[in-house]
């Protein structure tokens, strides 16, 4: 294995936990989750959530899309050394 290859497969792993970590931080879509928890809803904590929410899936999208394309430039690298 040359350096390259090993900071490739550094940069790769941690682009994964990164993704493992942000869709596991996300909250789940389900009706009457807050009941679960017994978190009262007010105003304030459905906006916070919200953009808490909005936040992390922008940020799933984006480390999604460089997780994809440093992949193919890997393989890429790969194919033609």
């Amino acid at each position: 294995m040359t350096v390259v290859e090993v900071i490739f497969g550094v940069i790769l792993l941690l682009f994964s936990l990164a993704i493992t970590v942000i869709v596991l931080l996300q909250e789940g879509h389900q009706q009457q989750l807050g009941a679960i928890t017994g978190g009262a809803d007010t105003f304030l904590s459905k906006n916070s959530a919200r953009s808490v929410d909005s936040f992390l899936a922008r940020w799933t999208k984006v480390i999604a899309i460089g997780f994809f394309l440093l992949v193919i430039g890997v393989n890429a690298y790969m194919y033609f050394k």
